[in-house]
């Protein structure tokens, strides 16, 4: 169930989605949490300025904290996306072992913006996380209205 504590990390990761727009990546941010409510890292979108389809804000995010953080760490912490997280992202965080994923912008929303897209793969992370071993605790769309601003003007050819 969302709180007050999700709603705030969720607006950090849109703010973080706006600063990789700005620095001409896709509008995506993530932020970790730990269980205490203290932000461990935060992930932005580097496909763009990285010449890397795998820069997605939750594999920055989570390729940094498996550096740095242990499985029992992880396990406690919560992952806030400003977008779903896609069929790539959502194995990261499984294998990961991050417990729980909060995310604002629905795949489904995203999507409307880029209609013709070729670079589709429409399987929420909900599904995915639902097939492994381990519980995950996944929350959202929660936001929506919020999150799709930073999305609008993004994705027209």
């Amino acid at each position: 169930m969302m709180n007050f504590t999700d709603e705030k990390f969720l607006r950090q990761a849109i703010a973080i989605a706006k600063r990789a727009r700005d620095k001409g990546n896709h509008p995506f941010g993530a932020v970790l949490v730990n269980e205490s409510g203290v932000v461990l890292l935060e992930g932005e979108n580097t496909v763009n300025t990285e010449h890397d389809a795998t820069g997605h804000a939750e594999m920055n995010l989570v390729r940094a904290a498996c550096k740095i953080y242990d499985a029992a760490t992880l396990a406690k912490c919560t992952l806030y996306s400003s977008t779903e997280p896609c069929p790539m992202c959502a194995g990261a965080i499984f294998w990961s072992g991050i417990g729980r994923v909060v995310y604002a912008l629905s795949e489904a929303e995203l999507y409307a913006f880029a209609p013709d897209s070729e670079n589709k793969l429409p399987l929420g992370c909900r599904e995915i996380l639902a097939h492994g071993g381990r519980a995950v605790e996944v929350i959202g769309p929660a936001m929506e209205d919020e999150a799709r601003v930073v999305h609008v003007g993004f994705w027209e050819k």
